[in-house]
């Protein structure tokens, strides 16, 4: 995998969906719009489609452009499909993993499609086998179609108000039957979840905003908290089968995972990042020739702190876009290649400089202090690093994936030790509350628990990180 040892150090979103319904062309629709939600999962692909009466799909490991031709593309012939892209974790990265995942039960068929992650997986899958569910997946997703199975007998919209009654966890998910598209959003909302119209008056639900833009639809409004969307030949109804609950919106969308293009929770995603800048700027005054950030994390938060402090910026390494999924390993004498062969210091331009670098998280530190040194050995005089969030202390349990708390740097050492590891003239994160400010909205409706460790939802004390869907 390119840059295996920096994408480790890096959090991980599981993935994004995407599914439309009432267009000729949804498979070819639905691509486009995975191929915007190409950064919320890099390791597999799948579309399932419909002509109302037969249902087809194709799925791989691999990039969107890597999964889909042309040729594929036109063999999945329907009006109405779902898309998804997948990260995997705990070693689960293989092909029976991947989704949309497809079922048949009593004639009809179901897909379903999960951006999150459930935290009382291991109880509910224990439940099942225990009455006699064979599962063919480590996914939490399955789970979910087991308990819709169950309850089938009683109609779709009860089937969904009964399964997810049981579910505790974060989900924006997509369901599909052959004549269908339902989507369904976990009462708190901690993924985010949209839904937009084609020019065509077909109907498109997707992870983030940018996908709607790629594809020409108009944005309609965000699918809410606790709300289940069905899509049908009738249009479009909207149902709240579950008590109303505190909104748990997650904050790392607006720090690092969504595309900057993106209007996630009703706050654009490049505004939110160059206020965290802005603020930075406010609670930490460095003396510096220039500012830079680690393309492209930090760019819209350097900008920020850039503009409020009136220290230049400058793009002091430069990354290298083509540098493809896999490459040949290198010698062990080659050290750091991995992060190398991605960024690359502008030597003449860094030496004997001071510079303040906007990074937007350290999770395990490793990769920023591969980075640090090979500043250092370009030859910059002093580094200052400023972080546009709050120390990530918590693992994530609601489908970020996050190392355990023992590999979170800062759940082990303090900002100082952290400071010293890194070989950093100054650390600075971002306060809490300086955070929130930036994002913008009610304090209270966002999940802050990797950085203050107040869980929303507490997971089960079975709880077991599957791989998530």
């Amino acid at each position: 995998m390119i840059g295996s040892q920096e994408s480790r150090q890096r959090p991980r979103e599981e993935c994004g969906v995407c599914g439309i319904y009432g267009h000729p062309d949804a498979a070819k629709l639905t691509y486009f719009g995975l191929y915007a939600l190409q950064h919320r999962g890099q390791e597999s692909a799948g579309i399932v489609v419909s002509d109302g009466t037969l249902v087809s799909q194709h799925k791989a490991m691999g990039l969107v452009a890597e999964v889909f031709s042309e040729k594929i593309l036109q063999g999945l012939q329907g009006h109405l499909a779902v898309g998804h892209v997948r990260y995997s974790t705990t070693g689960a990265s293989n092909i029976v993993n991947a989704q949309p995942f497809t079922v048949t039960h009593r004639g009809g068929t179901l897909a379903v499609a999960h951006n999150g992650n459930l935290v009382n997986t291991r109880a509910l899958r224990d439940e099942l086998e225990d009455r006699g569910s064979i599962f063919q997946t480590t996914m939490d997703s399955e789970v979910v179609v087991h308990l819709l199975a169950r309850s089938a007998a009683k109609g779709l919209e009860k089937a969904i108000e009964e399964t997810f009654a049981k579910i505790k966890g974060a989900y924006s998910i997509l369901l599909m039957t052959q004549d269908q598209l339902v989507a369904v959003r976990d009462p708190g909302g901690f993924r985010p979840l949209c839904l937009g119209k084609l020019t065509n008056g077909s109907y498109i639900v997707a992870s983030e905003t940018c996908a709607l833009d790629l594809v020409e639809a108009q944005y309609v409004r965000d699918v809410e908290p606790g709300e289940v969307l069905i899509i049908d030949k009738h249009g479009v109804k909207s149902l709240f089968p579950w008590p109303r609950q505190p909104k748990s919106f997650c904050i790392f969308e607006q720090v690092y995972f969504s595309r900057p293009d993106s209007d996630i929770f009703g706050i654009n995603v490049y505004q939110s990042r160059k206020r965290m800048g802005e603020i930075l700027a406010q609670e930490c005054s460095v003396d510096a020739d220039f500012v830079m950030p680690f393309p492209d994390s930090g760019n819209y938060a350097a900008l920020g702190y850039s503009q409020a402090s009136g220290i230049p910026l400058e793009m002091g390494v430069i990354r290298n876009h083509y540098v493809g999924r896999t490459f040949i390993q290198p010698t062990q004498s080659m050290r750091d290649f991995s992060v190398r062969v991605k960024l690359n210091p502008v030597r003449s331009l860094l030496k004997g400089k001071r510079v303040i670098i906007i990074e937007d998280s350290i999770i395990r530190g490793t990769t920023g202090r591969s980075r640090i040194r090979s500043l250092k050995a370009a030859g910059v005089k002093e580094v200052h690093m400023l972080i546009s969030c709050p120390p990530t202390r918590h693992p994530c349990y609601y489908g970020i994936d996050f190392a355990s708390r023992g590999e979170l740097i800062a759940a082990v050492k303090s900002v100082e030790e952290i400071r010293k590891f890194l070989d950093l003239d100054t650390l600075y994160y971002l306060s809490l509350e300086g955070l929130v400010r930036a994002v913008g909205g009610a304090p209270e409706s966002f999940c802050k628990a990797c950085f203050d460790g107040n869980y929303p939802i507490a997971p089960d004390t079975t709880f077991q990180k599957l791989s998530l869907g």
